[in-house]
């Protein structure tokens, strides 16, 4: 197995099992909401460290989905919220895994952040 397939199943592993504040590095966030580092993640708190966020829309500016670039100049990787799928490419190399459930609410970050505009 590719090392870029390896690396997008491991962000959709992520996307169906969630993250602990400590897993994502994000450990005085959770102090300071008064949270245990072992407490999991929200869609917001993971699209913290989102690269670039396109939002898919339809003609009458209604939220239908989102890709977050997650991972940029090798490999890049974009999760697609729209067919819940996480994307990678590397040169030549291509990677797509499906996702059945997004832990951490995702899609409903993006959704909130799109309404906000």
């Amino acid at each position: 197995m590719s090392d870029l397939k390896e690396h997008v199943e491991h962000i959709v592993y992520t996307i169906e099992n969630g993250l602990s504040y400590e897993d994502a590095g994000q450990e005085e966030e959770a102090q300071e909401r008064g949270l245990e580092v072992t407490d999991p993640i929200d869609g917001m708190d993971y699209l913290m460290d989102a690269l670039d966020i396109q939002f898919i829309v339809n003609g009458n500016k209604e939220y239908l989905g989102a890709r977050v670039l997650v991972a940029f100049g090798g490999p890049n990787i974009w999760i697609d919220t729209l067919n819940n799928r996480v994307e990678g490419a590397w040169w030549r190399d291509k990677a797509t895994v499906y996702y059945d459930r997004d832990c951490m609410d995702i899609d409903d970050a993006l959704r909130e952040l799109w309404e906000c505009n």
